[in-house]
């Protein structure tokens, strides 16, 4: 006698509360644009940078004092290399503010997108799944819909170029945290990452030529304000993608350039319908990526954590 053939459907496995809290810190996220394009006027990129993630690392550092006291050097190696690649992905971002508008620097940095689930192909050889690459094609030919009308038809001059660069480093701090976050102290990866983007920031002033502004409010509190949402980004990050698949967190991030557009409208920018149509299919994108294949009569494995998040270094 032959089984009966298994029948399949899809089924949508809800968001959880460490999904719910990406999905948060991406609307904080994509307020910060326009705050750091008007900070420029008042300071250099890398000063800003290092005042901003030295803040967060201070305020973290008090947070997790009792926890440093047992710092190892893998952690403050693996801390480092996280905060390394905050750098050059905050670093290169806001150089290119300088000279571009926060629209455009947000639909631009949302090229990373991609980038996550192919960096993972090509080091890790772990191919992402069917629903998750469609998920991915919606949100980027959404990011695509959102940025054209506003892009000028891509005329690249240099704020563009260095922030296009940026999503590499951007990419790869996403990765970094899932490596390493699984095997080390939250507490002090995060502490770690944030002061080493910080004194990277200062420490790259005399390479790059550029000295400490006037004194203003509009840096300090900007400055300051952006460490303290730092730090609380960085931290929500770091706990969330325990759980959280490195590819879904991207699709998560993915609204960010949808929340960045609701701020510049706030502001005065105008929204064009085509944008709009963008935005609601990043969204798609992301509720298709939470879609699971689930045959009716198996039961489906528990994994914890997510399959697609790759094992830690030996």
């Amino acid at each position: 006698m032959t089984s009966a053939p298994l029948r399949s459907r899809l089924r949508w496995s809800g968001l959880s509360r460490q999904e719910l809290a990406l999905i948060v810190i991406t609307v904080f996220w994509g307020g910060t644009f326009l705050i750091v394009h008007t900070a420029m006027d008042h300071s250099g990129p890398m000063f800003f940078v290092g005042v901003r993630f030295l803040t967060a690392g201070l305020l973290c550092a008090v947070l997790f004092w009792r926890v440093l006291r047992g710092i190892r050097w893998r952690e403050i190696l693996a801390g480092t290399a996280i905060g390394a690649a905050i750098f050059g992905g905050y670093g290169l971002q806001t150089a290119g503010l300088q000279t571009i508008d926060s629209s455009t620097s947000a639909f631009i940095t949302a090229f990373y997108v991609p980038l996550v689930p192919l960096l993972q192909w090509i080091v890790f050889r772990k191919a992402p799944r069917a629903l998750t690459l469609v998920g991915l094609a919606l949100a980027f030919i959404g990011l695509l819909l959102v940025a054209g009308p506003t892009a000028d038809g891509f005329a690249f001059g240099e704020g563009e170029i260095l922030t296009l660069i940026s999503t590499i480093p951007i990419a790869a701090e996403i990765i970094l945290i899932s490596l390493f976050t699984a095997k080390f102290d939250l507490g002090r990866l995060t502490v770690v990452q944030l002061l080493t983007a910080g004194v990277l920031g200062f420490a790259a002033m005399p390479v790059v030529g550029e000295s400490v502004p006037a004194f203003s409010w509009v840096w300090v509190l900007a400055a300051v304000g952006m460490g303290a949402v730092s730090a609380l980004i960085q931290l929500t990050m770091t706990w969330a993608q325990r759980s959280v698949s490195p590819t879904k967190a991207t699709i998560i991030y993915a609204a960010e350039p949808v929340w960045a557009g609701v701020v510049g409208r706030i502001a005065g920018e105008r929204i064009p319908a085509l944008a709009i149509l963008g935005a609601g299919l990043i969204i798609l994108g992301t509720l298709v990526s939470e879609l699971r294949i689930r045959r009716r009569g198996v039961d489906a494995p528990v994994v914890s954590p997510s399959p697609e998040t790759p094992a830690p270094p030996p």
